[in-house]
């Protein structure tokens, strides 16, 4: 574990040097990720002005699911940007030289670089939930702000744990770069409400693929309430999905045969 984290440590130096020696292409990015917010949340306002709620959600509650699926995005982005080189280091054997270091892998190949410009973007994320909760006129307590954050880590855990899966198919796939974009896609629809769909789709997207639980859950316990047994199926839920993940990643190391094979 120490070592684990001295590599770690080390990473994260490496990451810094690296954004520090570009610095107007950090700020660039840094403007860029809170422009691609800006022009999501006038969409959003935009459908607001017509409307004072959407399937009995207000623009508050619009906003926090928002600014929710801002900050999984833009954690993702930042802490776990590695994933995203899979399939290149798949394809110019690069991945040799991760699977046969004497360090966990799936650490390695998610950890090895970071992408600190999207850090301005996970903290605008924290910024539109909380406006989001203050038009709302709602003003939860502890235990609520508790039960968001938790929920907000179970998404988290699922989003990188499907983006792990995701980008080792890649170890198949080999001339896909941009399967990342499918991630994309998923919380292009978890920003909505699952209200807006049919009972069978809402149920789908809960019991058999958690899309409600990476943003719709989470803005549902600061907005209205939720029951400890929407926390079990978070934490139940993050937890197989970390498991599949890791698993899935196992099982694609074995199938790997390097690009010299």
């Amino acid at each position: 574990m120490r070592r684990a984290w001295r590599v770690y440590v080390t990473f994260v130096k490496s990451s810094i040097q690296r954004e520090l020696e570009f610095r107007a292409n950090f700020i660039a990015k840094v403007f860029q990720s809170v422009g691609w917010m800006f022009f999501f949340l006038m969409m959003l306002l935009v459908i607001y002005r017509n409307t004072s709620s959407v399937a009995g959600w207000g623009r508050g509650g619009a906003l926090v699911m928002a600014g929710t699926c801002f900050i999984i995005e833009y954690v993702q982005n930042t802490f776990f940007y590695s994933l995203l080189e899979i399939p290149e280091q798949v394809r110019k054997g690069t991945l040799d030289f991760v699977v046969t270091k004497p360090i966990d892998s799936q650490f390695w190949i998610s950890c090895r670089k970071f992408n600190f410009a999207n850090v301005g973007g996970a903290l605008g994320g924290f910024v539109v939930v909380f406006i989001g909760q203050t038009t709302s006129h709602i003003h939860p307590n502890f235990a609520s702000w508790s039960a968001y954050l938790f929920q907000l880590c179970s998404a988290i855990v699922i989003f990188y744990s499907f983006n792990m899966a995701l980008m080792a198919t890649g170890i198949w796939l080999v001339r896909v770069d941009n399967l990342f974009v499918l991630g994309e896609s998923v919380l292009q629809v978890a920003r909505y409400p699952m209200d807006i769909f049919s009972n069978g789709i809402k149920q789908f997207m809960t019991n058999v693929v958690p899309l409600a639980f990476l943003a719709y859950f989470p803005a549902k316990s600061l907005i209205v309430a939720i029951t400890p047994s929407q926390l079990g199926l978070s934490l139940a839920w993050s937890t197989a999905a970390f498991l599949f993940g890791r698993y899935f990643w196992r099982f694609a190391v074995r199938s790997y045969t390097s690009a010299s094979s």
